[in-house]
């Protein structure tokens, strides 16, 4: 049967949120993950939209961080500005969920051209608030799915900063979640394979990785979803294969 990758990878980000954080999600991938989490093993997860909607409880997938539903379901909603200056950057957020068009080994995030930034192959939607929750929030967890072009040995533009040279930050990318594996970052600030899905080596991710990959003496094998976290994942509308 066919792997569900975006489901393993909702389910591998989902493990990696603790009950009573506040996390900071966008639409897709992380939303998924977080009210994954919610519904299995963190119900004090505190929900917070890029709109200015705090501890949302959507009753369904919502269709943007503007939707109605999470306004209806949230226990308050604040000015964008007020999240930022208020609440983001005094440190009140523990986690921020982030997608991205590409990776470095430092956990940059490039959310903003391919290509050159005067004359790009691709103009993409750019930072939002990518950068101030990569800078601010206590910790980051990064989901992309993995491909040469997505994770370059040089992304095309910075958009989101990573751990600088040779030094792991204390705020800075935590992990990155992919749909062959999730990476830890090492004392160096460089990214790491941790673990692999079920059938997928060292070798697999590597050849999907512009640098010289650094893997985990213990490299481990990410766990199958367990029965809750299908159901979970379902009643979200994924797809929920085992």
């Amino acid at each position: 049967m066919e792997r569900d990758r975006r489901g393993e990878m909702a389910i591998a980000a989902a493990r990696l949120l603790r009950d009573g954080e506040r996390v900071l999600v966008g639409v897709g991938l992380p939303n998924l993950a977080a009210n994954i989490a919610r519904r299995v093993h963190a119900p004090n997860l505190v929900l917070v939209y890029e709109s200015g909607v705090i501890d949302a409880r959507p009753t369904r997938p919502p269709l943007s961080i503007g939707d109605p539903d999470l306004v209806r379901t949230s226990l308050a909603v604040v000015p964008i500005l007020d999240l930022f200056s208020q609440y983001l950057q005094p440190g009140w957020i523990d986690v921020g969920l982030l997608g991205g068009a590409q990776v470095d080994r430092r956990g940059n995030l490039n959310s903003t051209v391919i290509g050159s930034y005067d004359h790009p192959t691709v103009r993409l939607a750019g930072s939002g608030g990518a950068a101030d929750i990569a800078s601010f929030a206590k910790r980051t967890v990064v989901l992309l799915p993995q491909s040469l072009e997505r994770f370059p040995a040089r992304i095309d533009f910075v958009t989101s900063p990573g751990h600088p040279l040779g030094l792991r930050r204390e705020r800075g990318p935590d992990a990155v979640v992919t749909d062959l594996g999730v990476f830890d970052f090492d004392a160096d600030g460089e990214m790491r394979l941790a673990a692999t899905y079920e059938g997928v080596s060292a070798e697999d991710v590597q050849v999907r990785c512009g640098w010289r990959l650094r893997v985990a003496r213990d490299l481990g094998v990410v766990p199958s979803p367990t029965p809750a976290e299908l159901d979970a994942l379902r009643s979200l509308g994924g797809q929920g294969r085992a």
